[in-house]
């Protein structure tokens, strides 16, 4: 629902500048962000025995957060809850220290994304605003929108679904016409940010499409529902891991350690170096090259046993994992382009997992064509409504079309007994 709010001329301008800055900080900080992962990427391949030293990283991490940041550790869950009730400042160490611990994360070998940091950077940075221009704190939801924009739009360069999810992934509450205007400028000045930085995203691409038919449909189905159920799979277990830690570790800073001693022993004697940090190499050659049947399975527990143990990172680049390598698996028994099942799976795993099917289908499109976008709508609103009523935010306030369903379906069943 679209709340009403009167504009006039030095509001818009107040807020354009605003924007303009909220902009070329975050995408500024982005880029910095892109550059440093891609250079501490290189050290941990150069070095294999540098994985050794990931449960030392995992105490410092947790150190630092236990001791300097326990007003910044909820993450991107703290941004989703003071959206919702906006009642303190987000602290702008948010920003450094997120920044700190991925690079620490993915320097030492842990499985993990960039998105989460990107949009903790941009929400941080973004919430100051709230001070320097002495906004009022309903007003703190407008700056909130823009920060997770920028941040997700210039991680991966798509302005266009960054603004659609940055509004989605809030269920459009509380929601304005200037707020949706804005969310879109801002993640056009961030990616253009990055862009002036000249530092790069990956590039995908779907060479060919088949011809809409009765059966492409129902294998498109079928194969749609399944990333509907690894982004569910993906969800529960990253949950279940963090409970597993907190349950039986009481002290926070030894939950990376202990799990990153794990984690080490386990990638130095088993062959399962593709499934540490992003995965970038895995993710390009399940578009050309089918994928081995485990290989999004094993992207799960690894990116959930790290995230839940205490690593910090983002959990979409470990989606567009575990989706691409399904979908590219899937291609040895559905009768579809194998580039299409991987690029399906992308976004699908992506849209279950977070409750974004439109910002998914908006990402598809930009990544891959729009002549795609059929069969990306199709994926990504299937995976939505497979996907369970459980996300990777545990603080998302999931009131949407998936929601109301499962509502009436429960009601309905109560109704029956």
């Amino acid at each position: 629902m679209l709340e009403k709010v009167t504009i006039t001329l030095p509001i818009i301008l107040k807020w354009i500048f605003i924007c303009v800055l909220i902009g070329i900080f975050s995408g500024s900080a982005s880029a910095f962000f892109l550059v440093s992962l891609e250079w501490v990427t290189q050290v941990r391949i150069d070095n294999s025995w540098i994985i050794w030293l990931l449960p030392l990283g995992g105490l410092v991490i947790g150190l630092t957060y236990f001791y300097f940041g326990a007003s910044v550790v909820k993450g991107n869950n703290q941004l989703l809850e003071e959206y919702d009730k906006p009642t303190k400042l987000i602290p702008l160490k948010m920003a450094p220290f997120v920044l700190f611990g991925t690079l620490i994360t993915h320097l030492f070998g842990g499985s993990a994304g960039r998105e989460g940091t990107a949009v903790q950077m941009g929400g941080a940075i973004a919430d100051q605003f709230k001070v320097i221009f002495k906004l009022e704190n309903r007003e703190r939801r407008t700056l909130i929108v823009m920060g997770i924009s920028a941040g997700f739009a210039s991680i991966f360069g798509t302005p266009l679904a960054g603004a659609i999810f940055a509004i989605e992934v809030l269920y459009c509450s509380k929601i304005n016409l200037k707020t949706i205007i804005l969310s879109f400028l801002v993640a056009y000045v961030a990616h253009f940010t990055v862009g002036f930085w000249a530092v790069g995203h990956t590039h995908y691409a779907i060479p060919t499409l088949p011809t809409w038919t009765v059966s492409i449909i129902l294998w498109s189905l079928l194969a749609s529902l399944l990333f509907g159920l690894a982004a569910m799979t993906f969800s529960r277990t990253t949950h279940l891991w963090g409970k597993i830690f907190a349950k039986y570790i009481s002290y926070p800073p030894l939950r990376p350690f202990i799990g990153g001693a794990i984690l080490a022993i386990a990638i130095h004697f088993f062959d399962v170096q593709k499934f540490v940090g992003l995965g970038v190499p895995v993710i390009v050659d399940a578009f050309t090259t089918p994928s081995a049947n485990f290989d999004f399975l094993l992207k799960i527990l690894f990116t959930g046993f790290t995230l839940g143990c205490g690593f910090k990172g983002g959990e979409v680049t470990p989606l567009f994992f575990v989706g691409a390598t399904l979908g590219s698996a899937l291609s040895l028994i559905i009768p579809l382009p194998i580039a299409l099942l991987a690029g399906m799976g992308f976004v699908a795993v992506f849209s279950g997992a977070t409750h974004t099917p439109i910002a998914c289908t908006a990402m598809g499109i930009e990544l891959f064509g729009l002549e795609s976008g059929l069969y990306i709508a199709l994926a990504c609103g299937i995976a939505y409504l497979a996907s369970g009523s459980v996300g990777i935010y545990s603080s998302q306030n999931s009131k949407g079309v998936k929601y109301h369903l499962y509502e009436r379906f429960r009601r309905q069943k109560l109704k029956n007994l």
